[in-house]
């Protein structure tokens, strides 16, 4: 008879998650999950199945949590307000320590390119329903689809550039300058 989990899976879950946005999946040793969930190596097996799986669940959390946030803003703000909250939100958590990480969509979609395709696209995939919403946050503005379109991918770029350019530790008010520049070109494209 199976042993009842001893721990809090969502706790451990999320630990991981802190673990693979501040390393990335390959530099994240099974060792290192290990020690950041405060499990055992059977409790991981038994819970996770193994390191992979464990990795896209907590892909897949990341991108929920950002559509979510991302819905939740747009849905209380005017839409470009909104979108410029979400490419701010960042910028807020300068002083925690994970502005510097980057977005694990994004890590990821350039971490396993040519080594885990699948993760990659994965990774990708989530990407690309945040470009979604992009692009509908901008048709509600009354944008023309085709401009809504290109828009939001010009958006998709800047946050690319910018996850990318917060893992250089950029000054906030740098990032927070190319935000505001990048916003004022989208509001007189509309």
């Amino acid at each position: 008879m199976a042993r009842p989990v001893e721990f809090d899976r969502t706790l451990a879950r999320d630990r991981a998650l802190l673990l693979f946005w501040r390393r990335g999946y390959q530099a994240a040793s099974l060792s290192d999950l290990l020690a950041a969930m405060e499990i055992s190596r059977s409790s991981f097996y038994a819970a996770f199945g193994d390191k992979r799986a464990l990795f896209l669940e907590c892909l897949d959390l990341f991108a929920e949590r950002t559509l979510n946030f991302l819905n939740g803003t747009l849905e209380t703000t005017p839409p470009l307000d909104g979108l410029k909250r979400f490419f701010e939100m960042g910028l807020g958590r300068m002083g925690d320590g994970e502005s510097h990480w980057g977005c694990l969509l994004v890590n990821t979609s350039l971490e396993m390119a040519g080594v885990d395709d699948a993760l990659s696209q994965r990774a990708s995939a989530h990407l690309a329903q945040v470009q979604a919403a992009f692009e509908a946050s901008l048709l509600t503005t009354g944008c023309p689809p085709q401009k809504a379109a290109d828009l939001s991918a010009v958006l998709m770029l800047l946050l690319e550039g910018l996850r990318v350019s917060s893992r250089r530790a950029l000054p906030p008010e740098t990032q927070r300058n190319q935000i505001h520049t990048a916003f004022r070109i989208v509001d007189a494209a509309l």
